[in-house]
């Protein structure tokens, strides 16, 4: 089997919403828009990524599943976390969940929360200590 994409679709009541927030802060593009589902691309360089957002509601989804999305984080990696950390600290409707931080372990990096809730950890790879550096597995 070879697989063509593998992408995260957010469950909300607030499709509209949720996609505008990403689109506004990470230049997503909208590929496809109904009332009840769009979908998201960001193309850079040779790089795609997608993003699609789904009212939890929705007829396609078993009932017993129509939740709203919870208890994940999306990684969002940047050339420059401090810059885009600024611009947004300085601009409504962001909310900022945790403040920019350098960790040991090899990042930079502060956490947002979109309209549904779900965690942004906007990401700088930057140089692990020593400690951490013995931990990575470059041939994965």
């Amino acid at each position: 089997m070879k697989l063509s994409s593998v992408y995260p679709v957010i469950m909300t009541d607030k499709v509209k919403e949720v996609a505008e927030f990403y689109t506004s802060i990470f230049k997503f593009k909208t590929t496809f828009e109904s009332d009840w589902y769009i979908s998201l691309v960001l193309k850079q360089d040779e790089k795609q990524f997608e993003l699609a957002v789904l009212d939890h509601q929705h007829e396609t989804i078993p009932e017993v599943y129509r939740k709203m999305a919870g208890g994940f984080l999306i990684n969002i990696e940047v050339d420059d976390a401090t810059v885009l950390y600024e611009k947004l600290t300085n601009s409504n409707g962001v909310e900022v969940v945790k403040g920019i931080k350098d960790e040991d372990f090899g990042q930079r990096h502060f956490i947002i929360k979109d309209p549904a809730d779900i965690l942004i950890d906007v990401i700088e790879n930057i140089p692990p200590s020593e400690e951490f550096m013995k931990m990575y597995q470059m041939e994965a």
